[in-house]
């Protein structure tokens, strides 16, 4: 059997053992090629829309070597253009030294060349000297290039191809998942961006499965078994937790702890949580978690303790002004923990909080990526912190992900080493892994998973 005859191109192939040669994680060509195959021609997420709030903000976001502005126009409108002066190519809007991305407010934007000016609606208004050109520089010559922008959940996305799908289109089922959580009106509680020593496939792989959670964050074993499942939604996948009848709310972020006590287990993995990660949970949780001793009594099934510590966790965000969106247990346990949407997004939701992590490559080195992540929640009207993305260094993180950035370097090296023959990923739980190789080959025509002998 040859390998063309082994490549996996469908969703039922990959519920079997396959395995993922290293090209597509190492290979200066195909990191070359993905800006032309991928990077421009993928809906990307770019922002979040609370960024600009005002006509004339605008923040610009950088993938390989285009560099975008989104801003908005007018109360309804928001647009984006390839930062680049039509003139001779200077970019309009520069990157600060050492910040992720520029962002400001403007009524216009000129080029510090030689003063080319263009409005909110990308039309260019002034030229110095504009006869020099005998009436060749029209409208359309002179417009900034357009580019793509929808939002959804609360971001901005963009995508460079003007033939692209629409991104309704392109999230497919996602909205009718996630749009539940009311994603749209949470508010980040800390951003923070890092270059790492990786692909940028190597970072998002390092969290899009739970198989990793026992041995890269052995803490967490004490308060229960984290066995996660993986599924394919097209373009994207989505992970989750297992969780028995009865316990639905298990399957997603708001886990009962285990043991002959889960009021306890479930107060300890809560303040665990919080101190180590300062993800995936809220001090509102925090605080009702360490109430359960009190208020139930020792011998309360884990059910009721589930009930017990979200309800009222529930009830005392409303009394400060915050009020959660009401999710069916059921639609809980089908949407699980985080999606993975495709190809360099991941959304970690819960009815009051999220995680999500983005990475992107570093230019056209392969070893390199910029990887970001935030952590969102939902605040009374007016009262949510006003945040930046934050260079970090990686001792700076919170510890349980510092134990994941451990595994991400040392797997960009391994990966070259004459003894590594090729990922191998969990048929179950990893894979979303998987489902992004073979989904990245239909755009770069290399790389695709191959069905294990």
């Amino acid at each position: 059997m040859n390998d063309a005859t082994r490549t996996v191109a469908s969703v039922e192939q990959l519920e079997a053992p396959v395995i993922i040669g290293t090209e597509a994680y190492l290979s200066p060509d195909y990191a070359r090629a993905e800006r032309d195959r991928l990077w421009r021609k993928a809906w990307l997420q770019a922002g979040r829309i609370e960024d600009i709030a005002e006509t004339g903000d605008f923040v610009t976001f950088d993938i390989h070597d285009d560099s975008i502005i989104i801003v908005r126009e007018d109360a309804q409108t928001i647009r984006a253009f390839h930062n680049v002066c039509v003139h001779r190519g200077r970019k309009l809007v520069d990157t600060p030294p050492g910040q992720r991305n520029a962002r400001g407010n403007r009524r216009s934007f000129i080029c510090g060349f030689h003063g080319w000016s263009y409005g909110l609606d990308g039309n260019c208004t002034y030229i110095p000297h504009k006869e020099d050109w005998q009436g060749s520089l029209t409208d359309d010559r002179t417009r900034l290039s357009g580019v793509k922008c929808e939002t959804w959940g609360g971001w901005l996305w963009i995508n460079m191809d003007p033939e692209s799908v629409s991104l309704d289109a392109w999230l497919g089922v996602v909205p009718e998942m996630l749009d539940p959580y009311q994603l749209h009106n949470m508010r980040a509680r800390w951003r923070k961006w890092i270059v790492f020593d990786c692909n940028w496939k190597v970072a998002m792989e390092a969290f899009n499965e739970t198989y990793h959670v026992a041995t890269t964050h052995p803490e967490f074993n004490a308060f229960g078994q984290f066995r996660g499942w993986a599924r394919i939604q097209g373009l994207h996948t989505h992970i989750g937790y297992e969780a028995p009848k009865g316990l639905e709310e298990d399957a997603g972020k708001m886990r009962t702890g285990t043991g002959a006590d889960p009021r306890r287990s479930t107060a300890e993995m809560q303040m665990f949580t919080w101190e180590n990660a300062n993800t995936n949970t809220t001090m509102t949780l925090v605080n009702a978690a360490k109430r359960l001793i009190d208020e139930l009594p020792e011998d309360t099934p884990a059910s009721e303790v589930s009930r017990h510590w979200i309800s009222t966790a529930r009830a005392d965000d409303e009394r400060r002004g915050v009020v959660w969106p009401t999710v069916d247990p059921m639609h809980t346990a089908k949407a699980g923990t985080a999606w993975q949407i495709f190809p360099n997004f991941q959304i970690g939701h819960a009815v009051n909080n999220m995680l999500c992590y983005m990475a992107r490559p570093w230019g056209n080195d392969p070893d390199r990526c910029i990887f970001e992540a935030a952590v969102y929640e939902l605040y009374p009207e007016g009262e949510a912190p006003e945040t930046r993305w934050e260079y970090t260094e990686p001792d700076n993180w919170p510890p349980v992900l510092q134990q994941d950035f451990a595994n991400m370097a040392a797997v960009q090296q391994g990966m070259k080493s004459a003894g590594f023959k090729g990922t191998q990923p969990n048929p179950y739980m990893e894979r979303s892994t998987a489902s992004l190789h073979m989904n990245l080959a239909k755009f770069m025509g290399a790389g695709a998973p191959v069905a294990r002998d």
